[in-house]
């Protein structure tokens, strides 16, 4: 017989959901906010006296800068997987000499402060003439995401049962051959999964952008936002109306793929 939930439970529930969500509800509120409103105290909890002026702005001003968001982040992935997909597929199937190495290598990749990384490829940019080019940006961001994609595909195709694998070589397949037709369908969850945490770093980006791409004629929306604060210019409507704006293709993405990113992120982790 179930005990029945206790209610306390389902209040502080509810409390820290409303805590954690309170932060999306202020920036939908200031985004319809007028700023000399904003300048009252306390100001208002509702936009009484809303505008638009701030999704005007976006609709004037930072499209060119979502569509390099939008080209960044697609670069990302498509670059991540092309890395992370055969590299996952030797480690765990191929089993190189030094795997276990690279593992912890990768690992460790992953602990590095993006600004000591930013700095490197700053030098690196530099001499190389990709600065400020959106090129150069889709590379420094697929450094964050194929680490975390090589593990987490190698975890999953780990999982693979070799008997797929042999059933393929005996039928003629080859090690390419039986990569892409049967190792990369069956990895499809973990695979969407890689794919959307890129997507996600790199539209969320802004020590790369703003190092990398701070002075290149297309810059991602992490520094269109930016460019609205300035120390006697401070449009707050207009920062959270992009911010709005900004959120809704993410959160899309993550309505989509919730359930593949909550199988392929548990992928791997028992195995039979």
């Amino acid at each position: 017989m179930s005990t029945p939930r206790k209610w306390w439970k389902t209040v502080i529930g509810l409390v820290l959901t409303g805590v954690m969500l309170f932060p999306v509800y202020w920036m939908i509120n200031v985004s319809f906010t007028r700023d000399q409103d904003m300048r009252r105290s306390p100001p208002s909890w509702f936009p009484v006296n809303g505008t638009l002026e701030g999704y005007r702005a976006v609709l004037d001003q930072q499209w060119p800068y979502l569509g390099t968001s939008v080209v960044v982040g697609l670069g990302t992935v498509a670059l991540t997987l092309l890395v992370a997909t055969p590299a996952a597929y030797s480690l765990a199937k191929l089993r190189p000499r030094g795997g276990g190495v690279l593992g912890l290598v990768l690992l460790i990749a992953q602990m590095i402060p993006g600004i000591i990384m930013a700095m490197g490829f700053y030098a690196i940019f530099l001499n190389v003439g990709v600065l400020n080019t959106v090129p150069g940006l889709i590379v420094a961001d697929s450094t964050l995401a194929v680490p975390f994609a090589v593990l987490i595909l190698t975890a999953f195709m780990s999982g693979i049962p070799d008997e797929l694998i042999q059933a393929a070589r005996v039928d003629g397949a080859g090690t390419l051959r039986t990569f892409w037709s049967i190792v990369v369908p069956v990895s499809r969850n973990s695979i969407i999964t890689v794919s959307l945490f890129a997507f996600l770093w790199a539209w969320s980006d802004f020590v790369f952008a703003s190092t990398l791409d701070g002075g290149g004629p297309l810059q991602p929306i992490t520094l269109g936002i930016y460019h609205y604060i300035g120390n006697n210019n401070q449009q707050w409507n207009a920062i959270m109306a992009t911010a709005v704006v900004a959120s809704i293709p993410t959160a899309v993405l993550l309505v989509i793929t919730q359930r593949y990113v909550a199988a392929g992120v548990t992928a791997g982790a028992v195995k039979n």
